[in-house]
């Protein structure tokens, strides 16, 4: 059983199951030392210093010869486990965190599927959640294959996005971002990282334009996402003692100090060492944080880890999922 807690708070449930049949993460070797970017990004040296310090980020990722369609396609044809099996996949869902990418009409999604033999898919983007659409995406698919009447259908959740605008580079005071995708297939009947709960709950409050104060909404923040691990690991019938990790959005590190604080939670068993290297690669931070637990052997059979993300934008989401390894 999943659950799914929608803008209000209130728990919705619907049957089948959700697993990760594979995971694969592009990120450009080129890595950029955040001093070089203060010029560009409007930084002092001051702010500079306490992103390096305070937040722990290092470095970001960029890759300014490669567009949002190359940065998809590597992701993709990384995915070994879809080699064989395109005509499995009956719907392919881009999770991002900005509403526009690319000027019209351009269209990389589109182009990738038809290139690597998806064109038949039921393509489509979801942004609704901004840096958590990932998760929303993920969630999606499986809300699609438990509806699908072909016991083998699969679905392909692709995250990823370019630096291309100054919102797309710098959140102030909080993260820088990187590039980066990550391809993720999906199936209803997979044998391990099968998804318990989710739990979601949109805060329409913090929307940047007309909603409460910036002030508010860094003191709520913590709290909100504290909430809705406590839900989606209640849900689960677990308690925070059974997560064996989390896997974190990476917009830095001291928050994920905080709220390990508030949670009561060992911070060491954060996958918090893509931070300084990586800076946060959008709605792709939690396939990035699952491969380098696989990796480095953090996670074993059996194990149950917890995904979470925040998306600001049009309010803020607060997400959380739930796995068993």
């Amino acid at each position: 059983m999943v659950t799914h807690v929608d803008g209000l708070g209130k728990a919705c449930f619907h049957s089948g199951m959700t697993a990760l049949d594979a995971v694969s993460v592009y990120t450009p070797e080129t890595r950029v030392p955040i001093g070089s970017l203060a010029g560009p990004l409007g930084l002092t040296d001051l702010q500079v210093r306490l992103f390096r310090r305070f937040h722990g980020l290092d470095q970001v990722r960029l890759d300014s010869g490669r567009s949002l369609h190359d940065l998809l396609h590597a992701a993709v044809r990384g995915l070994t486990a879809l080699r064989g099996n395109e005509n499995r996949v009956h719907y392919v869902i881009h999770g991002r965190a900005m509403p526009v990418v690319v000027p019209y009409p351009e269209n990389p999604l589109h182009d990738v599927c038809r290139e690597l033999g998806l064109g038949h898919a039921l393509t489509f983007t979801v942004t609704q959640q901004s840096c958590a659409s990932g998760l929303l995406a993920v969630e999606l698919a499986g809300r699609l294959l438990a509806e699908d009447p072909r016991p083998d259908a699969l679905a392909l959740v692709l995250t990823g996005e370019k630096t291309f605008t100054l919102d797309a580079r710098l959140l102030p005071g909080t993260s820088i971002f990187s590039e980066g995708a990550a391809a993720c297939l999906v199936s209803a009947t997979g044998p391990r990282d099968r998804l318990l709960a989710y739990a979601c709950h949109q805060r329409g409050e913090f929307d940047v334009e007309i909603g409460e104060s910036t002030e508010r909404f860094q003191r709520e923040y913590r709290p909100a996402l504290a909430s809705v691990i406590h839900r989606a690991v209640g849900e689960a019938g677990l308690t925070l003692d059974d997560i064996r990790l989390i896997l974190p959005h990476n917009v830095n590190v001291v928050t994920w100090q905080r709220l390990c604080l508030l949670l009561g939670y060992p911070v060491g068993r954060v996958v918090l060492s893509n931070v300084a290297s990586g800076g946060h690669v959008f709605c792709a931070d939690a396939f990035a944080n699952y491969r380098t637990a696989l990796e480095d052997g953090l996670v074993r059979e059996g194990d149950h880890y917890l995904v979470a993300a925040v998306g600001a934008g049009n309010g803020a989401t607060f997400s959380a999922m739930l796995f068993r390894h």
